[in-house]
């Protein structure tokens, strides 16, 4: 005899309904909960300590992400089985993968960040678009960052575009939000940081920064909005405002592009110059 049919959960259910509501941020808020889609988030999720407190998955989903539902389970999430309809209705994708994590909140004051004398920090200031958020996340991950910033004047950190465009970087580092762009430049540089703002109009030219070897102590970036970049006044707060050159005829690089370029330079003048990390991980 064939075994009998997992139960699905019902799309009245009211963790469903619960977990639909976190697609808006002032649910989010209040219940401090977030929505990560797909196997590598969820998979991410569940190895960040006790963040993974439910897991919705397709049938077919369990079925191909076998290990990722143990590892929710072990992680100590519930984990429902839903149809397609149930995770669509959920999911903020057009094509959802079949599999959504109900997440706790991840950030990390920033007091904390201060205390662990980080070497190489992402601020991003009036960054708006949670896409290049997450994204600068995920490169600032990649490039051996020990925490990022988000002031309060950015998108909120777990809008569900800006979780999906981290990759799974959002449960990898610390991450502040909500933090005055004036309290985060003072902060840093009151833990021996230098901070960097990056302007397409800089005075101070990256490639000069790297051959006069300026760049190989603690460091934070400061990247603006996307349209207008950033302000006189959080220039001025800066030890200098640097600009990536242009060698070629393109107008200018994305915030995403510019922040890898400078996050990367940093990275690699700090491991040549006696070094506080390697970005392989060694």
């Amino acid at each position: 005899m064939a075994p009998p049919a997992p139960e699905l959960i019902s799309p009245r259910s009211q963790r469903v309904l619960a977990a639909r509501r976190l697609a808006k941020r002032n649910f989010r808020g209040k219940e401090r909960l977030f929505l990560a889609e797909g196997p590598q988030a969820v998979r991410e999720a569940a190895a960040c300590g006790d963040t993974l407190v439910e897991l919705f998955a397709t049938v077919e989903a369990a079925e191909r992400y076998a290990d990722i539902i143990g590892e929710a389970r072990t992680a100590g999430a519930r984990v429902h089985l839903a149809d397609e309809q149930v995770i669509a209705d959920i999911s903020t994708t057009v094509t959802p993968q079949g599999l959504v994590g109900v997440c706790r909140f991840v950030d990390t004051p920033f007091e904390e960040i201060l205390a662990a004398r980080p070497k190489l920090v992402a601020v991003l200031a009036h960054v708006r678009d949670p896409g290049n958020a997450g994204t600068v996340l995920r490169c600032a991950d990649a490039a051996g960052a020990e925490a990022v910033v988000l002031t309060d004047a950015s998108v909120d950190l777990y809008n569900p575009k800006a979780v999906r465009a981290s990759v799974g970087s959002l449960f990898h580092l610390p991450v502040a939000v909500g933090v005055p762009v004036e309290r985060a430049v003072a902060g840093l540089k009151d833990a021996g940081v230098r901070v960097l703002a990056a302007d397409g109009a800089g005075d101070h030219d990256l490639d000069a920064e790297l051959d006069e070897g300026t760049m190989g102590g603690p460091t934070a970036w400061v990247f603006g909005n996307e349209a207008w970049g950033l302000p006189g006044e959080t220039r001025a707060l800066a030890d200098a405002v640097v600009r990536v050159p242009i060698h070629g005829k393109a107008e200018s690089l994305n915030l995403a592009t510019a922040a890898a370029v400078c996050l990367y330079a940093s990275a690699r003048a700090q491991r040549a110059s006696g070094g506080c990390r390697s970005v392989t991980g060694s």
